[in-house]
């Protein structure tokens, strides 16, 4: 299932996302969106995990919990 991460604090990495996510099951991918110019993170990512029950897990914790002092929102990604 891949769920999109929003809000996330420009400092977040994608290794914070995937430490995050992994205590709710496997991570099979972890992106954040960057910035073409800056490089920076543009606040927002993706993060696949094989095991919809797991997901959906991780997605009913995170959604709206601090990570960073920002309070982040999960939710299913559309294709």
């Amino acid at each position: 299932m891949k769920l999109l991460v929003r809000n996330l604090a420009r400092e977040t990495t994608e290794q914070d996302i995937r430490k995050l996510f992994s205590n709710y099951g496997k991570v099979e991918l972890c992106t954040l969106v960057l910035d073409q110019d800056t490089g920076l993170s543009k606040g927002f990512g993706f993060v696949i995990m094989p095991d919809e029950a797991e997901a959906i897990s991780a997605l009913n914790a995170l959604n709206l919990s601090q990570v960073a002092k920002n309070a982040i929102r999960v939710k299913v990604a559309q294709d």
